[in-house]
Parts: C-alpha cells; sequence; structure tokens
C-alpha cells in the first residue's frame, strides 16, 4: 500500500480558492474544479486485501470512490451503493476502475433510507461472494442552514436515516455473514469533536456514528464474533458534496492547518489499513484526518 504523490502536505494538492460551483444534490465528479483525486493515478497495492470482499456505501464518488478503488487494488472484490440516477456516470468510472484490476464489481443504485434495499444489497453480496469481509458504511447526506428554525422535521429525519439508520441495517443484516477478523469502518467527521454550526443535522449525526462505533467494538468482541469496528473522522474533503450542498465553497478547507481540503485519494489508505490483517490490535478507534485540525 502506497502512493506516487510527495512532498510537502501543504502543497501537493490544489489550494483555495476555488471557482463558484453551484451543484443540485447530491453533486458529481464531471462538473468539479478542480477535479477531486481518487487515486486513480497514483495509489499503488499490494494485495494486502487479496479475496476480501468489501461492500462500500457512497461508493461512486468521493471517500467511498478511492477506497473502492484502493480495496480492488489491494485485492478485494467490491459492492458499491449510490442513491441517485445523476451519478450513474460517477459509479460506471468507479466500476470501470475496478475492472482494470481484474477484481469483481456489483452496483446498487438505490435509497439506503430503505431497510429493505440495505438487507436486498447484503443478500446479493452473499449470492455473489458468499461472504462479506469488509463494510465501509460511508455514505451521508448534509444541508447548510443558518437558523434552525429553517430546519425541518421531514429534513432531520433525512439526515439521521441517510447517516446513521442505515448504517444500523448495514451491520445488521451483514454481521452474520462475516467471518472472524473481518472489519467495519464507519465514516464520522470532524464535525463529531467541533461541530459546524450551520450543519446542525449532520453533525449530530457524526457525534452519534462515534458512539455507535465504539458501542459495537466492544459489543462484537465480547460476544466472540471476532469482528473488528473503526471510524474514520475526515476533516473538509473535496467531494461533489461540497459545491451541492455548501454555498460558500470557493475557500473550502482554506481554514485548516495545511490551508486546504484533503483529497479522497488522501483517506483511502486509511480505510484500508483499518480493513486489513495490520490493524488486528485496533477496534473502537476513530483516526482522524483533518489537515491538522485539533480532535481532543
Amino acid at each position: 500500500m502506497k502512493t506516487t504523490k510527495k512532498g510537502n502536505p501543504r502543497d501537493i494538492y490544489p489550494i483555495p480558492p476555488f471557482p463558484k460551483q453551484d451543484q443540485p444534490t447530491p453533486g458529481v465528479n464531471s462538473k468539479m474544479i478542480p477535479a477531486p483525486d481518487h487515486g486513480e493515478e497514483s495509489y499503488i497495492g499490494s494485495d494486502i486485501l487479496l479475496d476480501k470482499v468489501a461492500i462500500i456505501t457512497g461508493g461512486d464518488s468521493g471517500i467511498g470512490k478511492a477506497t473502492a478503488i484502493a480495496m480492488a487494488r489491494e485485492g478485494a472484490d467490491i459492492v458499491i451503493s449510490y442513491v441517485d440516477e445523476v451519478e450513474d456516470e460517477d459509479a460506471e468510472d468507479t466500476k470501470r476502475w475496478i475492472e482494470k484490476t481484474g477484481r469483481k464489481v456489483l452496483l446498487f443504485r438505490g435509497d439506503i433510507r430503505s431497510e429493505d434495499l440495505c438487507k436486498k444489497i447484503v443478500e446479493e453480496t452473499v449470492t455473489a461472494f458468499g461472504k462479506i469481509d469488509i463494510l465501509v458504511n460511508n455514505a451521508a447526506y448534509q444541508m447548510t442552514f443558518k437558523d434552525i428554525t429553517e430546519i425541518t422535521a421531514e429534513e432531520w429525519n433525512k439526515t439521521f436515516e441517510t447517516n446513521m439508520s442505515a448504517m444500523f441495517y448495514f451491520v445488521k443484516y451483514a454481521k452474520p455473514h462475516m467471518p472472524p477478523g473481518s472489519s467495519i469502518i464507519n465514516t464520522t467527521s470532524v464535525n463529531a469533536y467541533n461541530p459546524n454550526p450551520t450543519l446542525v443535522p449532520y453533525a449530530a449525526t457524526k457525534g452519534a456514528i462515534q458512539n455507535f462505533t465504539s458501542s459495537l467494538a466492544q459489543l462484537f468482541l465480547e460476544d466472540g464474533s471476532g469482528i473488528r469496528v473503526n471510524a474514520v473522522a475526515p476533516g473538509p474533503v473535496w467531494t461533489p458534496l461540497i459545491p451541492s450542498t455548501i454555498p460558500e465553497h470557493e475557500k473550502f478547507g482554506e481554514n485548516t492547518p495545511m490551508g486546504r481540503p484533503g483529497q479522497p485519494a488522501e483517506m483511502a489508505p486509511i480505510y484500508v489499513f483499518l480493513a486489513s490483517d495490520a490493524a488486528s490490535y485496533v477496534a473502537g478507534a476513530t483516526i482522524p484526518a483533518t489537515g491538522g485540525r485539533a480532535t481532543i
């Protein structure tokens, strides 16, 4: 597992300001300037996940896409879920990168707020591959609000159902098919430590995810299943979610100590590590990847 990107971490990726580029939610890669880096040309695998099977939610773009490409290059077969027809192009592009590695890939489009859909994805994964070794609960929804009175009950519930309930559904249905040594990785956020006041529903879910991760890690070690559960807490990362949900995205990431947003390619190796046997003594942990923002 390595990347060809080298040098001062402040300078190896684009630095804001970026052009104004509003998109409708959920956003697509092709309209982003600069284009996000998913490690397509930089990530080099070494078969540390050989013959593993990974489900990755939100795997069409952003962190999920980079993680899918990296895990495939490490030898894993990949199952990707994504929500909207507008994301078909991104999902098919991710599929092409995975197939170039010689690994198998399945795509599922649909709203994972549906428990039935989550169950179906798990069942069809097991039918196709016979097991699940890695579950990456990465898909998320956010929207910016300057006043809490602007947040409807529908908006609040959509955020929690997407970010938290779907995570619960996937864990519930995947666990019986995950052998000892398997890994569940949940995407939380720097907002779990330092919540953005304009992202109240989203930040609340990210704090809940961190608590959920800790509880599951203890439960799954104590019940003898041997499944490790951990989380990754990204800081600002340049993905389609940003221009489609944050109005003032031109300076996105500028307020980090590194002075720029992270790229999806910088997140993927963390997920690979947590999924691998190299992390056999890591459970209940949250690894921050925040561009230097404090998480203490």
